[in-house]
């Protein structure tokens, strides 16, 4: 064992006990060990960084930071799961997506139809979620002629998507070289 294991062995025997039950006091009794394990983990990636008089409380705010973490991760979760339940009313699986999945094949015909410059501006702002600047931005073009650009895309893409007849699906999706983003979907 090597000067750095031994140290950390040290540590890791004199603080144990204190950090469990700094946890033990925060979060589930199942989930406390967790907290010691992710804890000693930093410690052991930071081992430098300790100095003997202060460790301990090194230790209980990493632990505090690691329980933080954790309570945000879980938040989210619980609120994902909740927006997900709202939106499918609790029974997803039990709809019919035939509808979505032609619309989708509509639109990804429709964008098709449009010239490479329209299609990445709808991307950008449609896609991406990018504001119409930081969208001017990517595409290398003033927020004026951005917001012209978008607003002829729209225009055309509305057109594409009311035409008197059905628009004829495609079998392949959009080319990601042609929009320059990678992805196959809007």
């Amino acid at each position: 064992m090597d000067a750095r294991q031994e140290r950390f062995a040290r540590l890791y025997a004199r603080h144990c006990d204190d950090v469990l039950r700094y946890a033990v006091r925060r979060v589930a009794a199942d989930a406390a060990w967790d907290v010691v394990e992710e804890t000693f983990l930093v410690a052991w990636r930071r081992l430098e960084e300790l100095r003997e008089p202060d460790e301990l409380l090194w230790l209980y705010a990493t632990a505090r930071r690691v329980i933080a973490q954790e309570m945000r991760s879980r938040y989210r979760r619980t609120r994902l799961y909740e927006r997900i339940q709202a939106t499918a009313g609790g029974e997803a699986w039990l709809r019919d997506h035939a509808d979505e999945v032609t619309s989708r094949l509509q639109l990804m015909a429709a964008l098709e139809t449009l010239p490479p410059h329209a299609r990445e501006a709808l991307m950008l702002v449609g896609w991406e979620g990018l504001d119409t600047a930081s969208a001017a931005q990517v595409a290398g073009c003033s927020v004026t002629a951005f917001r012209v650009r978008l607003h002829r895309a729209r225009r055309r893409l509305a057109e594409a998507l009311d035409d008197d007849g059905p628009v004829e699906t495609p079998l392949r999706t959009l080319d990601p070289s042609a929009l320059g983003s990678g992805k196959d979907t809007p």
